[in-house]
């Protein structure tokens, strides 16, 4: 896991060198003043020696000015260090999550998901530029005490060097149970950051429901939740940091008595035992350092597991030897296909069916019998468990996805709509489209009087999700999205069940519009949309029970007809 950490620093490995190289003359800096300290009082102070105390002193101002500049350097440029890794995880991450399959968001919430781009990075970023340099300025500082100390008294140093690694064991056995915190933490937060995410996403129907009071309590869930976690957190934290203070306290304990001894006994004199006593208060600072060391490694460990855990989520990988399609003529054929989620229920059982180029075939049957899974099974979404399915003849999966997916149009009954203007909606159909293709898939959804009616046209801005637009608004802009990507295979999901009757005849039209020369799979539960379908296949309990025309199934007065009936009846009171 460190491993795999450090080889992030390799793309900035010269700042990053520069910073340690910094961090290492600041702590040459810092070792300075008792050293000088102690020549003054050996020999410049008792001897009268006014040209070298004034020398001992410019010599700590100037290591003082030096310091300040290294300091400088060291707090701007190492965060960037931190900065630009942060940047190149999040670019990493961001990559990623586009290629995951679907099965991947279908167990994930959004919001647990932002939780680790903002905060989980923002943690790793500050481990990334705090703790190298952290451990290389303590390391010099201690490594240099110890160094110089042994030459004056090598027995004293050693007992009071002795407690570093009683600190540094109780550090390692404290570790475990603070990363467990911090981790219990981090879910907590993600847990908090998907229930806001949700209700704010929601914040129309809570208010239409008058459901605030529920949604409050449903926060007030995950926030006890995470109070009680960064409790937990902060009492091994506690413990941790009154630990090793306590053990750091120790020192100046064992310095004073060690020291008073060794003075007693003439080994060392006052002036040796004030050296000591200076060295002990310069290097609790980076022994305390490294304490704190100890959190910020936590947080920012504890943040980079969880980042790994998603870029080591497998992506979507295409079939070895996967080829584009060329020349798409659009014949769909499903061959013995069967399929169920992560869950093991089975969604469709042995589906066989085959939609001719250029021709028509709606799916119909009861809600949760199949009909969009198939919609999702045409462009790979997600893989087979047994069957095939061809289009031209060639299985998808030997079809590249970008291939794939570039012939296959989706308009679904909730059109997706970036928070962006409506010429960026419409163009992300096909991003390199000129202003006349776009004005021409504006025409063909009969787009081109409501964008006249707009003051900023094509410029307006939609809104989250599309809000300030109607849902009628709203579908046509997915079906001009469609048009301007112009695919051989067009796919309608449930396409204009939650609109009003006028809307959706108006929507009919550019739908009909839309499928003129494609090969169409429309799912649709209002059987009239569909009737004039080349064929209709109906899909109850995850098999095909019926496939004909609209005619033919009425003849056969088999669950078509029922379904039919059913709605007729209902329409017609």
């Amino acid at each position: 896991m460190v491993r795999r950490f450090i080889s992030y620093y390799k793309p900035h490995k010269v700042l990053f060198t520069l910073d340690l190289i910094a961090a290492f003359f600041v702590s040459v800096c810092d070792l300075v003043y008792p050293v000088i300290t102690r020549n003054m009082l050996n020999s410049y102070i008792p001897d009268r020696n006014m040209t070298f105390l004034i020398i001992g002193a410019g010599a700590l101002v100037l290591a003082y000015i030096i310091k300040m500049g290294l300091n400088y350097f060291i707090s701007y440029n190492g965060h960037l260090v931190g900065v630009y890794m942060q940047a190149d995880m999040r670019r990493e991450l961001f990559s990623h999550l586009q290629k995951l399959p679907f099965s991947y968001y279908d167990e994930h919430e959004t919001g647990g998901i932002i939780s680790r781009i903002v905060n989980d990075l923002m943690d790793i970023s500050e481990l990334a530029h705090h703790g190298p340099e952290d451990l290389f300025i303590s390391g010099i500082m201690l490594i240099g005490a110890f160094i110089y100390l042994s030459t004056i008294n090598i027995v004293l140093t050693l007992i009071i060097f002795a407690f570093i690694p009683i600190l540094i064991f109780f550090s390692w056995r404290m570790r475990k149970r603070m990363m467990d915190a911090f981790m219990e933490t981090r879910k907590k937060v993600a847990v908090i950051n998907s229930t806001i995410e949700n209700s704010i996403t929601g914040i129309r129907v809570a208010k239409a429901f008058t459901n605030s009071e529920y949604e409050e309590k449903k926060f007030e869930e995950g926030n006890v939740g995470f109070v009680s976690a960064r409790s937990r957190a902060y009492k091994a934290m506690a413990q941790f940091f009154s630990g090793t203070g306590f053990i750091i306290s120790l020192l100046n304990v064992a310095v004073l008595v060690g020291g008073g001894i060794f003075t007693y006994n003439g080994v060392i004199d006052y002036v040796d035992l004030t050296t000591f006593m200076l060295f002990i208060n310069l290097f609790t600072t980076p022994i305390r350092t490294l304490v704190n060391f100890m959190e910020q490694f936590q947080n920012g460990m504890t943040g980079f597991k969880r980042y790994i855990e998603i870029i080591d989520e497998p992506i979507e990988n295409e079939k070895e030897g996967a080829a584009p399609l060329n020349n798409v003529r659009g014949e769909i054929e499903f061959n013995g296909v069967s399929f169920s989620y992560n869950n093991g229920l089975p969604v469709l059982e042995d589906v066989s069916l085959k939609v001719e180029a250029g021709t028509t075939l709606a799916l119909v049957g009861p809600s949760g019998g199949g009909k969009t899974t198939i919609c999702h099974l045409i462009p790979a979404f997600y893989p087979l468990e047994r069957g095939s399915i061809t289009i031209d003849g060639v299985a998808v999966e030997d079809i590249t996805f970008e291939s794939l997916r570039q012939n296959i149009g989706i308009v679904q009954q909730d059109v997706f709509l970036f928070n962006s203007t409506i010429r960026d909606n419409i163009a992300y159909g096909k991003m390199d489209a000129t202003d006349e293709e776009i004005f021409e898939a504006v025409r063909m959804a009969n787009l081109t009087e409501f964008i006249a009616s707009l003051e900023n046209g094509l410029d307006t801005q939609v809104g989250e999700r599309g809000v300030r637009l109607s849902g009628g608004q709203k579908q046509r802009i997915g079906i001009a999205r469609v048009f301007l990507k112009n695919p051989k295979i067009l796919i309608l999901d449930e396409a204009t069940s939650a609109l009003d009757n006028a809307t959706e005849l108006m929507i009919q039209q550019s739908l009909s519009e839309l499928c003129k020369g494609r090969t169409c799979i429309v799912v649709a539960h209002r059987l009239s949309t569909v009737k004039n379908a080349n064929e209709i296949a109906v899909i109850e309990g995850g098999r095909l029970v019926e496939k004909g025309t609209h005619e033919e199934l009425l003849e056969k007065k088999g669950s078509y007809e029922k379904l039919y009936t059913a709605q007729f009846t209902l329409v017609n009171g």
